[in-house]
């Protein structure tokens, strides 16, 4: 038996979890035996085990210690980082800042696999992600790019989709043209609402440095200067992607997402992302970042509904 004395009553919920679930993830992931009484924890089992806990812990402490909550994902990068001798690049995502939302929070990679994602967009001017909901795809290329923007490193930030009907027709849903296509767009608003005040960026988009438009506005134009955001890309025709990714003009970048599981095309017709990355995969100075549902860190059901079905048959 060893006993962990935490710092302050904050520290101890970050670790436990909601109704001590971390303790129960840390105690069927190491078979010791977790108990929380007050601010001190308490671990027993064989030798083994209580290592391995005790550790485990301790990888953790980065977080816990600073009242960070701590979820799935994170318990599971530490045992990764623990089996694979990787704790202090572990160490050095938690430390590492990509930008702070207006409310101060300081925004992270939060897997391995984000990270390199990450990576894949500082040091290429194209680069594909693929991954299921939940996995930080957009939220992250958003992040960056919106810091780039406010960092003077591009002239304008350019976010796109498809406006591809999921189950309704856009000529019975109310309003004009704009009306209609901003439901498609919202997932970008509310991203960019994070970092930037809403006044400030209907001054940035009155001014054409922020454009949140549908694919269909990117056709016969050359977007110079631009970091440019593809979202939702299993939506596009290969047709369709062919011509965005050909509107990549000087000293731009450009982030292709898409999740090829949450296609609303046609059954018949392949998905203009699917094409792409068969068609591209052997293009120099083209970065590829695959995510799964390890990397999901939305609520923890998203990542066991997103197994759930690809467990379907």
């Amino acid at each position: 038996m060893i006993q962990i004395d935490l710092p302050n009553p904050e520290s101890a919920i970050a670790l436990a979890g909601n109704r001590e679930e971390n303790l129960k993830t840390i105690a069927q992931q190491t078979g010791a035996s977790l108990v929380l009484r007050g601010q001190q924890l308490v671990i027993t089992g064989t030798k083994n085990q209580i290592e391995r806990a005790s550790g485990l812990v301790q990888t953790l402490a980065s977080l816990w210690q600073r009242g960070k909550p701590l979820g799935g994902v994170d318990i599971a990068n530490a045992i990764h980082a623990m089996d694979t001798h990787r704790e202090e690049e572990l160490q050095q995502m938690y430390q590492q800042n990509l930008a702070r939302t207006r409310s101060g929070e300081a925004i992270q990679a939060r897997t391995f696999r984000q990270r390199q994602y990450i990576r894949a967009i500082a040091g290429h001017d194209l680069t594909f992600c693929v991954g299921p909901a939940g996995t930080g795809k957009t939220y992250l290329a958003v992040v960056v790019a919106a810091q780039a923007l406010l960092d003077n490193q591009y002239d304008r930030l350019i976010l796109t989709r498809p406006a591809v009907e999921a189950g309704e027709k856009l000529g019975f849903l109310p309003g004009d043209l704009q009306q209609k296509i901003d439901p498609f767009l919202r997932p970008l608003y509310d991203a960019l609402y994070e970092f930037i005040d809403r006044e400030k960026i209907a001054n940035l988009m009155e001014r054409g440095v922020i454009e949140v438009a549908p694919l269909a506005y990117m056709r016969g134009r050359t977007l110079n200067h631009a970091f440019i955001i593809v979202d939702e890309a299993q939506n596009t025709t290969a047709a369709q992607m062919k011509m965005v990714l050909t509107r990549l003009g000087t000293g731009s970048k450009m982030v292709v997402t898409g999740d090829l599981t949450q296609t609303d095309l046609p059954p018949q017709q392949k998905s203009g992302l699917a094409v792409a990355l068969e068609v591209l995969k052997d293009v120099e100075g083209i970065a590829f970042s695959q995510l799964t549902q390890s990397d999901v860190v939305r609520h923890a059901l998203v990542q066991r509904i997103v197994a759930a079905y690809d467990r379907r048959p």
